[in-house]
């Protein structure tokens, strides 16, 4: 397996926070009140529940790029 540069290291980490946060936002309506970010709040159970969608996009990611890394 070869090692993957910080530049690259750094883009798949950017496309999952963009697209953790993205699917967040748009289910955001759609979750219970308290699992949602509030406004001016710095830490609440919205921001976790926003980190776990970043951290599995992080996941599918990587998923994906290991498996064309493969081929």
């Amino acid at each position: 397996m070869p090692k993957q540069s910080a530049f690259g290291n750094f883009v798949q980490a950017l496309i999952a926070v963009l697209v953790g946060n993205a699917a967040y936002f748009l289910l955001m309506p759609h979750l219970p009140p308290r699992a949602r970010h509030g406004l001016f709040r710095s830490w609440d159970l919205g921001m976790i529940v926003d980190f776990w969608f970043c951290l599995v996009a992080f996941g599918i990611v990587k998923m994906i790029a290991s498996r064309r890394g493969q081929h």
